[in-house]
């Protein structure tokens, strides 16, 4: 949003922005923040032309995104917060000290989806750095940037569901989110008249791919065929009271 503001004051024209939200830190820790692909050009509505640019402001953009989150921030909380002074305090320090915000150019839209989409509904950890697994304890690498180096790190289960916990979406809620002319409302009005301009033919959307399509198309089997070679299909659903054993001693 902050981007699409900024390039309309600046350019004066509505680029197309792809968002991925992105929650979990090298230790499963909660850090949240956003994969964004920013086209590098965008659509002039008033005179219907292409603009091509190339530069973004980082300084620009970083107080801009610092002042939007910060208001918001004020707003939501600061009405019924029982420590406003403590929260206030907390969101001015935080208004004032500089935001990380880091550009990147990307080859082409593939490179960056390559990049971000591993981080689109995937775990929060990867199954291969779970070193070990017990009744009381998780034990899992994580990458140290301080040390710059894998180090173990051991928590209790509980501790460890608590941290996968903050990871889970609510339900319905988007993996990825669109702005400008990748908007709902822009693709409606003005995708014709950007596949004109940019002289390219507008593709059909594609067919979403089934559950076991796309399985044995990353992972080169097919989930519903078994050990036999055979076929699977559903058949039904046992209840537990239906295969239940009772008897007496």
């Amino acid at each position: 949003m902050i981007r699409r503001i900024w390039v309309q004051a600046h350019y004066g024209v509505v680029p197309l922005i792809l968002v991925i939200p992105h929650t979990f830190g090298r230790r499963l820790n909660f850090h949240p923040h956003l994969h964004i692909l920013v086209s590098a050009g965008g659509l002039n509505t008033r005179e219907n032309r292409w603009v091509h640019f190339r530069q973004f402001d980082k300084y620009a953009l970083m107080y801009w995104w610092r002042f939007a989150v910060s208001k918001y921030m004020t707003e939501v909380l600061g009405a019924g917060a029982e420590n406003r002074g403590t929260l206030d305090e907390t969101l001015k320090r935080q208004a004032k000290r500089p935001w990380n915000i880091h550009i990147k150019r990307f080859s082409s839209k593939a490179h960056f989806l390559r990049y971000a989409g591993r981080y689109l509904r995937r775990p929060p950890i990867a199954e291969h750095r779970i070193i070990n697994v017990t009744d009381d304890h998780v034990e899992y690498w994580a990458n140290d940037l301080k040390l710059k180096t894998w180090v173990k790190i051991k928590v209790s289960v509980a501790e460890f569901l608590v941290l996968l916990a903050q990871h889970v979406p609510d339900r319905y809620a988007n993996g990825i989110r669109y702005f400008g002319l990748s908007s709902p409302a822009g693709k409606h009005q003005l995708s014709t008249s950007v596949f004109a301009l940019l002289q390219q033919p507008q593709r059909p959307r594609p067919k979403r791919l089934s559950w076991e399509k796309l399985t044995e198309r990353d992972f080169g089997f097919n989930p519903l065929i078994d050990s036999r070679g055979q076929r699977m299909r559903w058949i039904g659903r046992k209840s537990v009271a239906a295969t239940a054993v009772s008897g007496t001693a």
